[in-house]
């Protein structure tokens, strides 16, 4: 592991940490840190998880700036985890190797965090780079509506998506021992919304928007296995705390 440098919170505001979990996922990942290194307001540090890549990702990583960070245990759970714990910004933001941010998204991400002190956690939305056009506005739109809407239904506030996410790091030390990072079968982002509980402030802003490659989105084995992991991260989490009672508790503050 690369030693991590401290960053004292500047008086502007929170320091950032972004964390991207990645394994043989060398070009998409190239393609991110590209992206990221053209933002108006860097971040401090940006974290890479390397998860036991067989490719050059490490190297990649490395090549562009990024402290790499290595976990062995398969899955992503582990792998977002750990880079969570590695983090040392006071807000930690989340994508994926296969995210492409615009110029201006940790600006608002940070001016986000500024201007909303109770504001504990952050999540928006995206498009699909690699569609068709005439496909990427509608099935962006369904994609996500349907994930955020049936999500929210289940945990009582809107949902991260791990493609663009962000929670403050004192939020994250409290549930670090709680998320199921040993289970590579859960949804690693669903099983952190779900352990936070619906008392915490999350809010979902639609208009902070990243471009995504559409692997979410092929049928056939890859989504039967998507639904399958949902549903195991929802039972998981149902056992300690079912929807009924996370209503009541939403309803009742």
């Amino acid at each position: 592991m690369d030693t991590p440098a401290a960053h004292p919170e500047p008086a502007r505001g929170p320091t950032v940490s972004v964390v991207i979990p990645a394994k043989d996922d060398a070009p998409n990942l190239r393609r991110c840190l590209t992206a990221l290194a053209a933002q108006t307001v860097p971040a401090e540090e940006v974290v890479v998880v390397d998860n036991a890549s067989t490719d050059t990702t490490a190297e990649v990583a490395r090549a562009h700036g990024a402290r790499v960070v290595h976990e062995a245990a398969p899955g992503i759970p582990a792998a977002a985890s750990t880079g969570y714990d590695a983090a040392t910004g006071t807000v930690i933001v989340r994508c994926d190797a296969d995210t492409v941010a615009p110029p201006d998204w940790l600006e608002r991400v940070r001016a986000a965090f500024v201007a909303e002190p109770d504001l504990q956690a952050l999540t928006g939305g995206g498009w699909f780079y690699d569609l068709p056009p005439r496909r990427r506005p509608l099935h962006g739109r369904l994609y996500l509506w349907s994930y955020t809407w049936s999500m929210y239904a289940a945990m009582a506030r809107p949902p991260l998506w791990g493609s663009n996410m962000a929670i403050r790091r004192s939020v994250w030390l409290t549930v670090t021992d709680r998320v199921h990072r040993d289970d590579p079968e859960v949804h690693d982002d669903v099983d952190l919304s779900l352990v936070l509980g619906p008392g915490l402030r999350v809010r979902r802003d639609p208009t902070l928007v990243v471009g995504v490659d559409g692997r979410s989105l092929e049928a056939g084995p890859q989504m039967r296995r998507r639904f399958r992991r949902a549903w195991r991260t929802l039972r998981l989490n149902w056992r300690d705390s079912p929807p009924w009672r996370r209503w009541a508790h939403r309803l009742h503050r």
